[in-house]
């Protein structure tokens, strides 16, 4: 057992946008990234994806509309979902996924 500190490591990072898989727990990775104001483009995925806001806020766009996540809260989207990270998103983010 081990114990990470997510804003730390995410803070370390070299850029923003590109995470780092700090685990894996029931099959499923474990990313943390930080984010930075700039948009994220559009992608989708054939399983769910938990997007964890640990600090900030992350502008999620999906079907045309911006959900506006919080710090502290979850989203998750659905396999095949289209979805992509609309500007001034900032703070740190957790990734749950495959």
């Amino acid at each position: 057992m081990s114990k990470t500190n997510l804003l730390l490591q995410a803070a370390e990072l070299p850029a923003a946008w590109r995470s780092v898989i700090v685990g894996r727990a029931a099959h499923a990775n474990l990313k943390v990234l930080r984010m930075d104001e700039r948009t994220y483009p559009d992608e989708t995925h054939d399983f769910d994806e938990a997007l964890v806001v640990l600090d900030g806020q992350m502008n999620l766009e999906i079907d045309s509309q911006v959900v506006q996540v919080r710090q502290g809260e979850v989203f998750i989207v659905p396999a095949g979902q289209p979805h992509a990270v609309a500007a001034g998103s900032h703070g740190t983010l957790l990734i749950i996924d495959q």
